[in-house]
């Protein structure tokens, strides 16, 4: 079998954060020390390889880079400082950008100009959307109910809280809509790139089903992080993954059930769940701020900027969330309503840019990378079985 070897390949990861490779002489420690390495996964030596080769087209078959959760022990041991966790770091930056049939991820990844000028266009486009069709009502101050909470969907003249909800969900729904559809068909082009084009594994059709659980598991759990030694780190993980996505649900699937007129009593499930969604995100920033400004660990040493970017509009998101229900429960109409835009203004290009083409797509294709590793997996077992089986009889 022939390879293809490129040699700009260097010169393009270096767009997406890489530093020096050449450190590493593939001594084998790291992938002795890592807990995640499994028989047949001797993660991150294989990836390191192929970008050392220039091994473009084989590099984009690896799902070895989505199996490290950077807990940061093969950096810390590595006796040449080669950071193998932050070359795979990069690596699914640059993975990202190779599934992304668009072309827009890349272009987010290695130009400041590209991302912040989407970021600022959709913000734009949001405020000037609600002027024009959702503005401020002259008599807006009256819109208290009798506990002396903002009806917050009564909020603009001529247009009834029914209708006013109808028009916010049609958004939300139309942005699900498009973000689902760019992330399904990027998925379906990392399915195409590791499994399809790998001409040396068969997948038996049974294992599409067999494995399939594996992938909701991980989703949820996030198990294989786990087993990393700093069980803190996962804690604070999984509690801004479930949180992130009851917010995801809360405002796409569920708004009308959670943006109601009447202000539920703090025990109220409706406000337990968008609680414990806050939490979980405020948790994860505080501690991942906190590293990235400290710089002693080694994971949290190196910053590529959209990891802060990443951050700064994930706090965003939340902090004028808390402050748009503050002002609610407190009958502060004004400021309710111009917190609500600017929730939204930054609600919507988070969720445009960061879920299908930035760091929140690393939530569907790390589970999915799994469910990939198993069926490669179970290809190898079933060419195990068929070439014993002459042996055998």
């Amino acid at each position: 079998m022939s390879l293809r070897v490129n040699p700009d390949l260097k010169r393009e990861l270096q767009k997406f954060g890489l530093s020096e490779w050449n450190e590493c002489f593939h001594c084998g420690n790291c992938t002795a020390i890592c807990p995640l390495t499994e028989q047949g996964f001797l993660f991150p030596r294989k990836g390191i390889r192929a970008m050392q080769m220039g091994l473009k087209d084989n590099l984009a078959k690896h799902v070895d880079p989505w199996l490290c959760y950077y807990c940061g022990e093969c950096s810390e041991t590595c006796p040449r400082d080669a950071n193998p966790g932050e070359l795979m770091m990069t690596l699914r930056r640059y993975l990202t950008s190779i599934y992304d049939w668009t072309g827009l991820s890349k272009k987010f990844y290695t130009s400041k100009f590209w991302e912040f000028g989407f970021i600022l266009f959709l913000a734009l486009l949001v405020i000037v959307l609600f002027y024009i069709f959702l503005p401020l009502s002259p008599n807006a101050a009256q819109m208290v109910n009798a506990s002396g909470g903002v009806m917050i969907n009564s909020l603009v003249d001529g247009v009834s809280p029914e209708q006013f909800i109808r028009i916010i969900e049609l958004g939300d729904w139309t942005m699900a809509i498009i973000v689902a559809s760019l992330l399904i068909s990027n998925i379906l082009n990392m399915f195409y790139k590791v499994i399809v084009s790998d001409k040396s594994v068969t997948i038996p059709f049974y294992a599409y089903f067999t494995e399939a659980w594996r992938l909701i598991y991980n989703f949820v759990t996030q198990a294989k992080f786990s087993k990393c030694d700093n069980r803190f780190y996962w804690v604070g993980h999984l509690l801004v993954m479930t949180g992130y996505s009851i917010m995801f649900a809360v405002v796409v699937v569920f708004l009308p059930d959670f943006q109601t007129e009447e202000i539920k009593e703090w025990w109220h499930w409706q406000r337990l769940l968008g609680y414990y969604a806050t939490f979980g995100i405020l948790f994860f920033l505080t501690y991942v701020t906190i590293s990235r400004i400290r710089k002693k660990e080694l994971k949290t040493k190196f910053s590529h900027p959209t990891d802060w970017l990443f951050i700064i509009m994930l706090g965003l998101t939340t902090i004028t969330g808390i402050l748009v229900h503050i002002f609610r429960i407190n009958g502060m109409v004004t400021a309710t309503y111009y917190t609500y835009v600017i929730h939204m203004a930054v609600l919507v290009p988070m969720i445009m840019i960061e879920v299908p083409f930035s760091k929140w797509s690393h939530l569907a294709y790390r589970p999915f990378a799994v469910y990939f590793a198993n069926l490669k997996k179970a290809s190898a077992s079933e060419k195990y079985k068929t070439q014993l089986a002459p042996a055998i009889g």
